[in-house]
């Protein structure tokens, strides 16, 4: 359950007229804090950050879905494909 400083910090952000992530910020924010004071297990800040827009997203931010591993492979693939085809280009002007 998120505190409430940070529920009231992320309405806040949203009646500012702020982006989702701005919002969830508060809260990834806040799980960094907890893993700092040993609250809880997360062993990295990618973990932190994991739980910390999980919550966000319960408590109502409107974020975009995580992307799966397979969608962030491949797009990993189509850009190092795109890097390939510039450096060839340029090695042979």
């Amino acid at each position: 359950m998120p505190e409430k400083r940070t529920l009231k910090k992320a309405r806040a952000a949203k009646r500012a007229g702020m982006s989702p992530s701005t919002q969830a910020g508060e809260f990834v924010h806040e799980e960094i804090e907890h893993v700092r004071e040993g609250k809880h297990g997360a062993r990295s800040t990618k973990q932190a950050i994991a739980i910390g827009l999980s919550k966000a997203r319960r408590a109502g931010v409107k974020l975009p879905k995580a992307l799966s591993r397979q969608a962030t492979n491949a797009a990993r693939r189509r850009s190092a494909q795109k890097a390939a085809r510039t450096r060839r280009r340029r090695a042979s002007a």
